[in-house]
């Protein structure tokens, strides 16, 4: 892959924009009020293939080139989508056979969209000549500075025959015969023994964990070759300064987001969230659905997910501007709430923030998600609050270009270990087996560091061996591995190697537990790690109900979901259960290993636990702030030019916080001295800059 094009210095902010989906022309209008707005990028034309060729092999190229050049004339940029992820009707019936299939032999039935298999030969031959016809037609005109290709991929697992038998391959390829295959994924067990290929049986049926994640992982490497099929079509045609990427919806079962975006220019993705209570920093509320977070750490590990994929700045191509989801779920933002949102995602790394959509749309599946502009079009009250944020990002200016997220510790993401997860969940909700098990250890273990005012850097396994143990240690003095289920042999030499350069490791439930085929390791828990963590275990629970974790100074919280049975053997008992059955075990140890230190927690820890947790592995991060309200957070970076601050008031009550070092209103410019007093209204955000050279 050649130079990545540059982003411009400034954030971009905009909206996805569907011109064609008005009753009425408004172009002229909704570009106006946009350019108003301080608006600067609008993503078009990724939904509407049947616009684009409403008939085989008849093109209509031409509708959007007006739309592009209003956009230039009001200084607006423009992302252009390759409209691939919605089929249109005639090729449905035309090649009815390109229908993806959920289970062997049943078809998704058509009324939706990404219902196609986009490995099968007539529907790539059809969308190369789609994507051709458009990126040909504008890729030359000036207001185009990017492309996403496709739009959420990944949301099926496809059993199509073309699928089954790629995937077939795809063992030959790796494993190299049947006998190597019976033995690395146990199949005596249950008469599962092949003697030929041909007897490998179909996904729908299987119960082996070791085929469910070759299966997955082979999915994934699915959406990604779709995805990179695109993109290698695209750069025939587009300019060296234009970009290359799609959008994830990161919750989707059919992707690994690390391997696709190494073959995109940048990260995209759409984080949406729960609006009002959900984002008040007081109160825990499930997330509305799976694709959704809820409360202001769900918030920002969204945003550090994306910025994990390439370890570098992203796109939100998507989020909230009012009510989203169906008909019977509509929680607009309180005033300031969407405000706070774009700055979060800007705090952790994001180049743009873009709304879905530009106007809530009066027809169709998302009748009820809201845009910028509410069904009546005439500009309200969320139209007021995105232009109050354009004109503040507008003041910043290319401030914020080059900017760098703080970390005060590093946390491993391991998407095998999500599949394997899903596949054999380790918890329950309602007595249902609970496939959000993965997402529930690791938020409980990011919000340790949350509850303490740290910020995190997430790593994907792949990135951290990559690292090596002494650059990790040296960039993140504390690294937490908690659900990293499926591991090799390799990443727990790198584990081990970090204790021993004087890194503090962090061990929660699961880690280690099994190996890189799903196995479970024939090992003494924690495998590979007892002995620098001091203690082991062979017993574990599921917690029907939290249970009380104690330790000398009285309790500390409650663990939650999980115990395992930890006895040490040399190390620190930090903490243990209030509970006649669980009394005997440790709950949290410490224990000196090399240079460094290992910590094993052995539960998942509520709240209260969480913040314990922290305060023990990281303290009371720097601030610039005297004293920090439990409704305030502060998210850092840097420039190569200046250190900036953002600091919210995620509540309703008005905080007063005193300054303690000299810094400048980021948006107003104003010099604001240390001792200096803020006031945060309701649902508030300040953005704070000072050279780099100053303490915090």
């Amino acid at each position: 892959m050649s130079a990545v094009p540059p982003l411009p210095p400034e954030v971009l902010f905009g909206v996805a924009y569907y011109p064609e989906y008005h009753q009425s022309e408004r172009v002229t209008e909704d570009l106006d009020l946009m350019a108003a707005a301080g608006i600067n990028v609008i993503r078009v034309g990724e939904s509407v293939w049947s616009t684009w060729e409403p008939r085989n092999g008849e093109f209509d190229l031409e509708w959007l080139a007006p739309v592009l050049d209003a956009a230039h004339a009001r200084g607006i940029s423009v992302i252009l989508g390759t409209p691939t992820y919605a089929v249109p009707p005639w090729l449905q019936i035309t090649y009815p056979d390109i229908a993806g299939e959920r289970r062997t032999g049943e078809k998704i039935a058509w009324g939706a969209r990404q219902e196609v298999d986009y490995s099968h030969a007539a529907f790539r031959f059809h969308a190369e000549r789609v994507i051709r016809k458009i990126i040909a037609r504008y890729a030359e005109h000036p207001a185009v500075i990017g492309y996403q290709v496709d739009n959420e991929p990944g949301l099926e697992l496809l059993h199509n025959h073309g699928v089954f038998t790629g995937f077939v391959q795809s063992l030959k390829d790796r494993f190299g015969d049947v006998e190597t295959i019976n033995r690395e994924w146990g199949l005596t067990y249950w008469s599962h023994r092949l003697s030929d290929w041909g007897e490998l049986w179909r996904p729908d049926g299987n119960t082996f964990p070791q085929y469910d994640l070759a299966w997955r992982r082979y999915q994934a490497e699915v959406t990604s070759d779709f995805i990179e099929w695109q993109a290698d079509i695209v750069r025939e045609y587009s300019r060296e300064d234009q970009f290359v990427t799609t959008c994830l919806q990161y919750p989707r079962r059919g992707l690994d987001d690390r391997d696709l975006f190494e073959r995109l220019d940048y990260t995209s993705g759409n984080p949406y969230y729960g609006f009002q209570r959900h984002l008040d920093a007081g109160e825990d509320h499930d997330a509305l659905n799976y694709w959704t977070t809820s409360g202001v750490p769900g918030l920002f590990r969204q945003a550090d997910r994306l910025y994990s994929s390439k370890q570098d700045r992203f796109l939100v191509t998507e989020t909230n501007a009012q009510a989203i989801d169906a008909s019977e779920n509509n929680h607009p933002p309180y005033p300031g709430q969407l405000r706070q949102a774009a700055f979060a995602l800007i705090s952790r790394g994001a180049a743009m923030i873009e709304y879905w959509h530009w106007h809530t749309l009066p027809y169709g599946t998302e009748t009820y998600w809201g845009g910028v502009l509410p069904h009546s079009l005439v500009p309200g009250r969320v139209y007021g609050e995105v232009s109050d944020i354009g004109a503040q990002l507008r003041s910043i200016g290319a401030d914020l270009q080059g900017y760098v997220p703080d970390a005060d510790a590093a946390i491993l993401w391991s998407n095998p270990s999500r599949y394997a997860m899903q596949f054999m969940p380790p918890f329950a909700r309602g007595g249902v087996a609970d496939d959000q098990g993965y997402e529930r250890l690791f938020d409980a273990f990011y919000g340790s560091l949350a509850a303490v005012g740290a910020q995190a850097r997430i790593l994907h396994v792949e990135q951290a061996l990559a690292l090596g143990a002494e650059e990790l240690v040296e960039r993140f003095p504390v690294l937490i591995a908690a659900g990293v289920y499926v591991t090799t042999d390799e990443d727990i030499a790198l584990f081990r190697a970090y204790v021993a350069a004087g890194g503090h490791l962090v061990l929660g439930p699961r880690t280690a537990y099994a190996d890189e085929e799903a196995r479970a390791r024939v090992a003494t828990a924690p495998a590979g790690l007892s002995d620098i963590a001091g203690v082991w275990y062979e017993e574990y629970t599921n917690l029907d109900a939290p249970v009380t974790v104690t330790a000398e100074e009285g309790d500390l919280g409650a663990g939650r979901l999980w115990a395992d049975g930890l006895i040490p053997t040399g190390a620190d008992v930090v903490a243990g259960y209030d509970d006649r059955g669980l009394e005997r075990f440790a709950a949290i140890t410490s224990h000196p290993a090399g240079a460094g230190h290992v910590t094993v927690v052995g539960t998942v820890p509520n709240r209260a636990l969480a913040r314990r947790l922290g305060e023990t592995v990281i303290g009371t991060p720097r601030s610039i702030l005297r004293t920090v309200p439990d409704e305030v957070t502060v998210a850092s970076g840097s420039t190569a030019e200046h250190r900036f601050w953002f600091i919210f008031n995620w509540g309703w009550e008005p905080q007063r916080i005193e300054l303690t070092a000299d810094v400048v209103d980021a948006v107003t410019r104003e010099a604001l001295p240390a001792g200096h007093v803020l006031t945060l209204a309701a649902w508030d955000v300040w953005v704070l800059r000072a050279p780099k050279k100053t303490e915090e």
